[in-house]
């Protein structure tokens, strides 16, 4: 490459590119990637790092998947690209009759009050982005309650410490103190937020009091109930019992509420099972998925619904029809991506590698001589192919960086937040990969802690 280039292209990104929670221009230089293979990123310097991140949780099956690769090309020579309204495609159809499949695989025997069929979901509409399907579930929320007469309900009740996007409805249902969008308290739509969730580990005692404050905050106007299943990703990596799943579905049947999941993150494998609510034994009304979805490739995701929802929103009363339809609705070529993405889904490989890849998270950041020992770490968790260090301070630009070079000095590629360095690595990783990995975690919190006396607390 010509050094010139690089120079040119790295001066255009940081004086006139956004890039995610940054500023123009930006506090530092991006690293260039040219390159991906498997599990790992090719720099402009010819460095290679193993992406921890699955490129924010994505990339479950490694990049370039030959299958992923092989159906985008297809695509590209046939269709990549129609509108959706009045027309449609085989992608589109194939994906669908694979989510349905998946689904009602997934969720049989599960329980949700009032189903007439076997199959959990109907409906599924397709978009760009989690944030957006959020947006949509949402959507399908209030205007099914209106089909089922009750106008009143116009809120939704979460619980804090949760992220579901940074749209404005999506913003809304996100923690609103804790979280990213303070900026934009007075000008959200107001919702109900119950205390976060106890922590996996938790008592039955702990969970049923806990459930019991949730009901608490259930009023006339709560029209449904979204959550992200098992793991809040964004708003603090906080796992906790699928057991409190089982318990707010309860609430909702008995309160005429809708259940929302939003299995951006979770869906598709990432905590060991297809689905983080079917480890519950429970279907939600409303299920959000993406990121895996294409494997990492393209942008889509999808809003499912039960054939409940779906014929109370196309009812008069819920206004006849749903008013949504993005411009890339449906795209041809993703859907023919997330398809391949799917069929690799349902042949299992992930069953075995994602316990193997837990068992490793834990021996390698929780183990004998491990990160929990560090005064700076608070608190070392692992589930399925996620891996959490929370430590005792914030850390601010400088110690992002600081730490990001640490383990980009391991080969390894890390994006750290607030008190948190976690990984979640490709399901394809091996277990030399994840010791890899492990130890590009290692060298963050070290580069980041090796001042830190027990107990303090920098802020």
């Amino acid at each position: 490459m010509d050094p010139m280039s690089t120079v040119t292209t790295a001066t255009t990104d940081s004086r006139h590119v956004w890039h995610p929670y940054s500023a123009i221009p930006g506090a530092r230089e991006n690293l260039h990637v040219v390159s991906t293979e498997g599990v790992t990123l090719t720099l402009d310097d010819g460095r290679t790092l193993i992406d921890a991140m699955s490129s924010w949780w994505a990339a479950a099956h490694g990049h370039r998947d030959p299958d992923l690769v092989a159906a985008a090309h297809h695509q590209l020579d046939t269709l990549p690209h129609v509108m959706f309204g009045g027309l449609t495609h085989g992608p589109a159809e194939e994906l669908t009759d694979r989510l349905l499949d998946l689904t009602r695989e997934a969720y049989a025997g599960s329980r949700r009050t009032g189903s007439g069929t076997s199959d959990p979901f109907g409906g599924v509409f397709y978009s760009d982005s989690g944030s957006v399907a959020v947006e949509v579930a949402v959507k399908m929320a209030l205007q099914a309650q209106r089909g089922a007469g009750h106008p009143e309900r116009s809120r939704l009740l979460t619980w804090r410490s949760g992220y579901h996007g940074d749209t404005f409805g999506a913003m809304s249902v996100c923690d609103p103190d804790g979280g990213m969008h303070a900026l934009w308290s007075g000008t959200l739509a107001s919702q109900v937020f119950a205390p976060a969730p106890p922590v996996r580990g938790s008592s039955r005692d702990e969970i049923e009091a806990y459930l019991e404050a949730f009901e608490g905050c259930i009023d006339e106007t709560v029209a449904a109930v979204i959550v992200e299943p098992v793991v809040q990703g964004a708003g603090g990596m906080r796992f906790h019992d699928p057991a409190l799943l089982a318990g707010l579905r309860e609430l909702c049947d008995w309160h005429g509420l809708l259940l929302i999941a939003d299995e951006i993150a979770t869906a598709f494998g990432r905590t060991g099972d297809l689905f983080a609510t079917a480890a519950a034994g429970t279907a939600p009304d409303i299920l959000c998925v993406g990121k895996a979805l294409t494997g990492g490739v393209m942008s889509l995701a999808a809003t499912l619904a039960s054939d409940e929802v779906a014929e109370a929103v196309s009812s008069p009363a819920g206004g006849g029809a749903l008013m949504h339809g993005p411009t890339f609705m449906a795209n041809p070529l993703a859907c023919a991506v997330a398809c391949a993405s799917l069929e690799l889904v349902a042949s299992g490989y992930w069953r075995t590698t994602v316990p193997r890849i837990e068992t490793e998270l834990r021996e390698g950041l929780g183990g004998r001589d491990g990160l929990a020992d560090n005064p700076g770490v608070v608190d070392v968790r692992v589930l399925g192919a996620i891996g959490v260090v929370e430590l005792s301070h914030a850390l601010d630009d400088e110690a992002v960086t600081a730490a990001q070079e640490a383990a980009a000095g391991e080969g390894v590629w890390l994006r750290p937040f607030g008190r948190l360095i976690y990984v979640m690595p490709p399901f394809i990783s091996t277990t030399e990969d994840v010791h890899q990995i492990c130890d590009g975690v290692r060298a963050a919190v070290s580069a980041v802690t090796s001042g830190t006396a027990a107990g303090e607390e920098n802020r």
